[in-house]
C-alpha cells in the first residue's frame, strides 16, 4: 500500500506509521520488531453479491468448517499477545456474519485495531452507529464506478445506490469511511468520476487497488489495464492528491497491489521536483515495497495462513493446530522463508532492477499466475527497461542539473 497523500505532500494518516517510520519494517516478521503483521481475516466465505473480480470467489452460502467464535477469540488472543498491530474483518461479505460485532468488539478490546472491507450495501444508520461505537477504526467500502459500471461488476441492480446509503450512514455518525476501488479495462474512465464522488458525497480516503489475478479475477487477466493505461491512471491519481491539497481538502489517496507506484511517482518527482523526489525515495525505501509473507498476512474462514489474501494456494499452517503467531515465526516452508529474505529469488527484470529496495519484487501472485514460476517478474510492471537499469535514475537527476 502506497499512501499518495503523504508522498506528495507529508499529509500524515493512521496507516502512515506503520509504513514510514524509520523502524516500521526492521523485521521480517511483522511491521517493526517486538510486533506481528497486519492480518486480513476473511472470516466468512459468504456474501449477498457476486461480484465479477472477487479474489475470493465468494458465494452465497459459508463454509461450513469456518471457524468457530471461540476458536476466533483465541485466534484474536494471539494476535494481541503477538502485538499486531491493526486485524482487517474482510470475507466474503463479513457484516453477515453472526458474530461479527462480538469478534470486532473483541479485537479492539484486546488492543487491536480492527477495520472492515465491505461492500456497504449492509451497513444502515444502526449498523454504522455500532461500528463506531464497537470502536472500528475504518470501514472500507468497494465500489467500482458510477451506478451502471458498479452494478455490473457486483452482478446486482441497486447494489451502488445501496453502498452509497452506507457510505452516507457511516459519514453521518462520524464512523471513519473510505472507498476500494479495482482498476481495470471496464472501470478505467471511472477514475476521474470516482474521485468527484469523493468530494461530493463528504469521502476521505480512497484505495486504488491494481487487479490481482486471483479467484474470480483470475478469468480477468486479459481485461487488466496495458503499462501505458496503467501510466495515465496513475498521472491522474497524482495529479488529482495535488489538486485536494491545494485547495485544503483533507483526502488521504493510496494505491495498493502494485508497488511500482511508488518507483514512478519518484521517477516524474526527479523530473518535476528533484529535492521532493530526494524525500520520497527515502520514504519509499523506508517502507520496504511489498510486504507479503513478512508485515501482511492473510487468514482464511477456515483459520488457513497465508502470505497475503490473494496467494490462498500458499498455506503456512492453520490456526486450529497452532498459534499464527508459531506459524508465522517458522521458517519450514521454502515459500515462507523465501518470502523473508526474496531478493536472490527474483528473476529477470526484478533481480537487477535498481528499485528493489523500493518494490522488493511486487506482487508473486502476479508472476505465478502468468509465468507458472512464483520468483518470476511480476507482469504489471509498466516500468520501461531503461526505467529500471542500474543508475538511470542518477543520470536523469545529473542531465537535470545541468539544464
Amino acid at each position: 500500500m502506497i499512501s499518495v497523500t503523504r508522498l506528495l505532500t507529508d499529509a500524515k494518516h493512521y496507516g502512515d506509521s506503520l509504513r514510514y517510520t524509520a523502524t516500521a519494517h526492521r523485521s521480517p516478521d511483522g511491521t517493526s520488531e517486538g510486533r506481528g503483521p497486519v492480518v486480513v481475516w476473511n472470516s466468512t466465505l459468504a456474501c449477498n453479491l457476486a461480484c465479477i473480480h472477487c479474489y475470493m470467489d465468494a458465494r452465497p452460502q459459508s463454509r461450513r468448517n469456518e471457524l468457530t467464535t471461540a476458536e476466533a477469540k483465541a485466534f484474536i488472543d494471539d494476535l494481541a499477545e503477538f502485538r499486531t498491530p491493526v486485524l482487517l474483518l474482510s470475507g466474503g461479505e463479513p457484516l453477515v456474519r453472526p458474530d461479527f460485532y462480538e469478534l470486532a468488539e473483541y479485537a479492539a478490546y484486546r488492543g487491536i485495531r480492527p477495520t472492515v472491507s465491505t461492500n456497504g450495501t449492509l451497513i444502515t444508520r444502526e449498523v454504522a452507529q455500532r461500528l463506531k461505537d464497537i470502536g472500528v477504526g475504518y470501514v472500507g467500502i468497494s465500489l467500482d464506478g458510477l451506478e451502471e459500471v458498479n452494478d455490473r461488476f457486483r452482478r446486482k441492480k441497486g447494489a451502488f445506490a445501496a453502498a452509497m446509503r452506507g457510505i452516507a450512514n457511516c459519514v453521518a455518525v462520524g464512523q471513519r469511511v473510505g472507498l476500494r476501488f479495482t482498476i481495470n479495462q471496464h472501470n478505467l474512465s471511472q477514475i476521474g468520476p470516482i474521485l468527484d464522488l469523493m468530494e461530493t458525497a463528504n469521502i476521505n480516503r480512497i484505495c486504488f487497488y491494481h487487479l490481482v489475478y486471483s479467484g474470480r479475477g483470475g478469468a480477468m487477466q486479459d481485461q487488466d489495464v496495458t503499462p501505458a493505461q496503467t501510466r495515465e491512471a496513475v498521472d491522474l491519481i497524482i495529479d488529482r492528491t495535488r489538486d485536494f491539497a491545494a485547495r485544503g481538502l483533507d483526502k488521504e489517496v493510496l494505491t495498493v497491489d502494485n508497488h511500482a507506484d511508488g518507483p514512478y511517482i519518484y521517477l516524474r518527482l526527479l523530473r518535476e521536483d528533484p529535492e521532493r523526489a530526494a524525500k520520497v525515495r527515502g520514504l519509499l525505501e523506508t517502507n520496504g515495497g511489498n510486504r507479503s509473507g513478512m508485515a501482511f498476512a492473510a487468514v482464511d474462514p477456515e483459520g488457513n495462513v497465508h502470505p497475503d489474501q490473494f496467494t490462498q494456494y500458499v498455506t503456512f499452517g492453520n490456526v486450529r493446530e497452532r498459534k499464527f503467531s508459531e506459524i508465522w515465526t517458522d521458517r519450514g516452508h521454502p515459500l515462507q522463508a523465501g518470502l523473508k529474505d526474496r531478493r536472490p529469488l527474483l528473476k529477470g527484470r526484478c533481480a537487477t532492477c535498481q528499485f528493489i529496495a523500493m518494490c522488493n519484487g511486487n506482487l508473486r501472485t502476479r508472476a505465478e499466475a502468468v509465468h507458472g514460476d512464483f520468483w518470476a517478474p511480476d507482469p504489471a510492471c509498466y516500468l520501461t527497461d531503461e526505467e529500471i537499469a542500474p543508475g538511470s535514475d542518477t543520470k536523469t537527476a545529473a542531465g537535470m542539473g545541468g539544464d
